[in-house]
């Protein structure tokens, strides 16, 4: 993998992680402590076909700012009011012009659950995304050894976050599961030249079990991509680009919910 964006992107988070110096024990007792997080696996699970999860996204490493400028609140109010179960806010602010104040806003904003779309590295990152509001945390099977990501799921249970565990392939998968993974995602997006394979999701499908929520990733344009992965057996799908470039992001949920059926 070394070249890849995810190379780059997550050699700087565990630079990072390594100068912090905050104590985990600290963060821990102040990410108990937080008020109850709202479900996010559960509102995928009891929405009906595919739910859809809206993405707050600025900008991408491949394309660059997709809409450097938007406000948080007012897209997702917009996606709440188009149907959307779930969000997802990018909070990375180097590779995609996110930041915390993102998620909070976009999370104020609506009644839905929030996943926090960044690299976990480290346990403070779990502990953070508690702290800083968010209902689920993002974990990526290639970004982590076993040990790591078995820790990082215990973790996020212990402090009432769900966890999204992202995969590219079946072995990723494996791990994933071995982890104890009950929500699955499966990102379409090449991990080296950063291209969409649209038939990825379709292809591991079959292997996820019926009582882990799959998600699928990336390359989803519009509604005849919602309804084939629906036919796939997906529970939900995660959408940015499409949906922040949309002039209209409540139709365009709108109209991805009913394809989702």
């Amino acid at each position: 993998m070394a070249g890849t964006y995810l190379d780059r992107i997550v050699a700087q988070h565990r630079e990072a992680a390594r100068a912090d110096r905050r104590s985990p024990a600290e963060l821990l007792e102040r990410a108990r402590a937080c008020p109850p997080a709202r479900r996010f696996r559960h509102r995928l699970a009891s929405a009906g076909g595919a739910a859809v999860i809206a993405e707050v996204k600025r900008r991408s490493p491949s394309k660059g700012d997709l809409r450097a400028d938007l406000d948080p609140d007012e897209l997702a109010r917009q996606y709440e009011s188009g149907g959307a179960a779930c969000l997802s806010v990018l909070t990375d602010a180097a590779w995609f012009g996110g930041s915390v104040s993102d998620l909070q806003a976009a999370r104020n904003a609506t009644g839905l659950p929030a996943l926090r779309k960044d690299f976990t590295v480290d346990d403070r990152d779990v502990l953070d995304a508690r702290i800083m509001g968010a209902d689920c945390v993002l974990l990526i099977v290639a970004a982590l050894d076993d040990d790591e990501l078995s820790r990082y799921c215990a973790l996020a249970r212990d402090v009432g976050l769900d966890a999204l565990v992202e995969v590219h392939d079946d072995g990723e998968l494996r791990q994933a599961l071995s982890a104890g993974a009950d929500l699955v995602g499966v990102n379409q997006r090449d991990l080296v030249t950063f291209e969409v394979d649209r038939a990825r999701a379709a292809r591991i499908a079959p292997l996820i079990p019926d009582d882990v929520v799959s998600v699928a990733e990336s390359g989803i344009e519009g509604p005849d991509d919602v309804a084939r992965l629906a036919e796939a057996g997906y529970g939900a799908v995660l959408v940015g680009e499409s949906l922040v470039r949309s002039t209209d992001a409540a139709t365009a949920v709108r109209a991805l919910v009913a394809a989702g059926g």
